[in-house]
C-alpha cells in the first residue's frame, strides 16, 4: 500500500473516481442511462462516506450526503418512469 495511505482512503479515492466517471458519462454519452448515471453516484457517494466517516471532514461528509440523495431522488424516478413505460406498452 502507498505509504500513509489507508484502506478507507483508498475507499475514497475508488468512490470519487465513480463520481467523476458518472459525470463524464454525463457529459459524453447523448441519452444517459438514468440507472448508470445515479446508481454511480450513489456507489460514490457511498464510498466516500465510509472514507469520511474515518478520516473526518464535515463539510465533503454533508456534500456527500446531499449527493447521495439526489442520487436516490434519481434513481426513484427512473424507477418510476420506466413502470409507466411498461404500463403504457402493455395497454398498447
Amino acid at each position: 500500500m502507498i505509504e500513509g495511505m489507508d484502506i478507507y482512503s483508498l475507499v475514497g479515492f475508488v468512490g470519487t473516481a465513480c463520481i467523476i466517471c458518472a459525470y463524464a458519462y454525463l457529459t459524453y454519452v447523448n441519452d444517459p442511462n438514468p440507472f448508470i448515471l445515479h446508481g454511480t453516484n450513489l456507489t460514490g457517494a457511498a464510498l466516500l462516506t465510509v472514507s469520511l466517516l474515518v478520516h473526518t471532514n464535515w463539510p465533503s461528509l454533508v456534500l456527500e450526503g446531499f449527493w447521495a440523495a439526489i442520487a436516490i431522488y434519481g434513481l426513484t424516478k427512473a424507477l418510476r418512469s420506466k413502470a409507466k413505460r411498461e404500463k403504457r406498452e402493455l395497454a398498447e
